[in-house]
Formats: structure tokens, sequence, C-alpha cells
């Protein structure tokens, strides 16, 4: 399953360009961006309990790349629940 309609706005990817100096505000950005997507979320949540799922990113940084940032994310939404 590719739920890229999960994936950070190109805006935002654009601002963030990979600077660690911008982690902390982007994943802010990228968590509004994601509430706003809620069904999309529940979806991939509902994937989630129980069994692995794979998050892929392109990016060199291990760190600071949307899904680090999309893991955080539903980590925290599943700890909610």
């Amino acid at each position: 399953l590719w739920l890229k309609e999960l994936a950070p706005s190109h805006a935002l990817r654009r601002w963030f360009a990979h600077d660690p100096a911008k982690w902390q505000e982007f994943k802010a950005r990228y968590f509004k961006e994601l509430a706003g997507k809620a069904g999309l979320v529940r979806e991939l949540k509902a994937r989630a309990r129980g069994r692995p799922i794979v998050l892929l990113y392109g990016a060199k940084d291990r760190e600071h790349n949307q899904a680090a940032a999309l893991k955080e994310y539903l980590e925290k939404k599943l700890a909610k629940a």
C-alpha cells in the first residue's frame, strides 16, 4: 500500500530542504498537514496495529526525513488510542 497523500506537501518539502536546523519546525508543519488527513491516518493506523509496517524515504539523512517524522506522529497517535 502506498499512501502518497500522506507525504509532506511539495511546498513543505522544498522549504525544509533536508536542513536539520529546520527539523522541529518541519515536524510541526507536517503534523499539522497530517491532522488534515485524518481518514488516511486512521487507515494507516489500522493497518499498523499488531504488525510491522515499512515507511520508505529517499533522503540520505536517516534521522531527519519524512518517514522518521511520520513514524513519530503515528507512535504518538497509537499511544493515545
